[in-house]
C-alpha cells in the first residue's frame, strides 16, 4: 500500500484570542485563529497580497500551553495535520469544517513587556492527538510516577456523543 502524508506547518499571527474548552470526560481541547499572507507581483506588475485565515485545534496538555501563553497578535509557528468534521446544525443543516489539529507550537515573537522570558515546554512533549485516536490498548513504557497519574485522570475516551460536539 502507499503511503500518504497529511502535514501541515503554518508561521502566521493570532486572529484571536484561544478559547479554552473541555470535553465531558474533562480532555482539554483549545481553538483559536491563525492568519497567514502571501504576496506576489501580477503580470502587469502590480503587487498583490492576499491572507489566509486557518482555523487550529490542540488537544490535552499542548491545549492548556496555547491557553495559557497565546493572545492575539501573536507571532506563531503551528505544526499539525489537517483534519475536516461534520456534523448537524441545530437547524438541521449539515455543516462542515477544516481545522489544523496541532502537535506542536512555538511562540516566534517577544512576549508584551520589558524583555520577560517566555516559558517554553521542553522539546519532550508526547505527541498531541485527539482522543478519538488514541488506540484501546497503547502500551508505553512510563515511569512510577506517570502510572500514578494515569490512575488519577482515568477517562473514558471511547464514549459517545463525544464527535458530536463542535468546537
Amino acid at each position: 500500500m502507499a503511503k500518504s502524508l497529511n502535514k501541515v506547518m503554518l508561521i502566521g499571527n493570532l486572529t484571536r484570542d484561544p478559547e479554552m474548552r473541555y470535553t465531558p470526560q474533562g480532555t482539554a481541547v483549545c481553538t483559536f485563529g491563525v492568519a497567514t499572507n502571501r504576496s506576489w507581483t501580477a503580470k502587469s506588475g502590480e503587487k498583490k497580497e492576499e491572507a489566509d485565515f486557518h482555523n487550529i485545534v490542540a488537544w490535552n496538555k499542548l491545549a492548556e500551553i496555547c491557553a495559557q501563553l497565546l493572545k492575539k497578535g501573536r507571532k506563531v509557528y503551528v505544526e499539525g495535520r489537517l483534519s475536516t468534521r461534520s456534523w448537524q446544525g441545530q437547524d438541521g443543516t449539515q455543516k462542515q469544517r477544516t481545522e489544523v489539529v496541532i502537535n506542536d507550537m512555538v511562540i516566534l515573537d517577544k512576549k508584551e513587556g520589558a524583555g520577560e522570558a517566555i516559558e517554553i515546554p521542553e522539546p519532550g512533549m508526547e505527541p498531541q492527538v485527539s482522543p478519538d485516536e488514541i488506540p484501546a490498548k497503547s502500551v508505553e513504557k512510563k515511569g512510577k510516577k506517570d502510572k500514578e497519574e494515569d490512575k488519577k485522570e482515568d477517562v473514558k475516551e471511547d464514549e459517545p456523543g463525544e464527535e458530536d460536539i463542535p468546537f
